[in-house]
């Protein structure tokens, strides 16, 4: 069975949120089926950081999120971490005084299965090898792109049904980006659904299988990642063309 044929992983109906009382977002729906690269894109601003917020469930909202079977809405975000929607977050926030692999352990501390913990730790330098040479470094004192790599790293040892990854080209130079993208590509191909957040909307759709469009905190446009590429609107309003 297909991406396309399957029931979505993440289903988000008619989600409203916001912060001391001014709405954020304004009746977002949106799916995400397994195996998918979904991009969700728009300016700074749009809402796209507090569509996760909402989703881990760090802020209120009201709507309906299903995730793998389940409805998120009861969920603390411990809970809702340990049923495998897991997100990378804007600006990494690593544990600073920590060593990279510490941090790694991190991502893993409600996992109980120490052998495939350390199994995993060994992919992780395999998929990010300047990791495995960085690994006794404190996270503090690698570079922007390394600390990427780093916080990604941490929460695929989470072991993710879903990696929601906000903002990852920040900041970055355009190299680094593009070996993000390829292990983007790597861990979807191992069966891990990819929700990318990004205002780079070129780099997001052209690594996307499909892609929806915010702005001020509502869905514009959604489609296959190709047609939104093409679109005239999309190409004025965000690729300057």
């Amino acid at each position: 069975m297909s991406a396309g044929t399957q029931a979505p992983l993440l289903r988000v109906e008619n989600l409203g949120a916001g912060y001391g009382g001014m709405p954020a977002l304004h009746g977002v729906s949106l799916e995400v089926r397994p195996a998918e690269i979904v991009a969700l894109v728009g300016s700074n601003g749009a809402g796209k950081t507090t569509l996760l917020r909402a989703l881990s469930r760090v802020i209120a909202c009201d709507g309906a999120i299903s995730f793998d079977g389940h409805d998120l809405l009861p969920l603390t975000p411990d809970q809702v971490f340990a049923a495998g929607l897991v997100q990378v977050p804007e600006g990494r926030q690593l544990f600073d005084r920590m060593s990279v692999e510490d941090n790694l352990l991190m991502g893993a501390h409600l996992r109980r299965d120490q052998a495939a913990v350390t199994r995993d730790i060994a992919r992780m330098y395999a998929i990010f090898p300047r990791l495995g040479e960085r690994r006794r470094q404190l996270a503090s004192s690698m570079s922007g792109g390394e600390q990427q790599m780093c916080a990604m790293a941490r929460a695929l040892m989470a072991t993710p049904k879903l990696l929601m990854v906000d903002e990852m080209s920040l900041g970055l130079a355009p190299v680094v980006v593009e070996q993000l993208i390829d292990v983007l590509a790597t861990i979807r191909a191992e069966g891990v659904t990819i929700l990318l957040v990004e205002q780079d909307v070129r780099l997001a759709l052209t690594a996307a299988d499909r892609g929806y469009v915010m702005e001020t905190g509502r869905i514009v446009h959604q489609a296959a990642a190709s047609t939104l590429i093409d679109d005239p609107e999309v190409r004025r309003a965000y690729l300057g063309l």
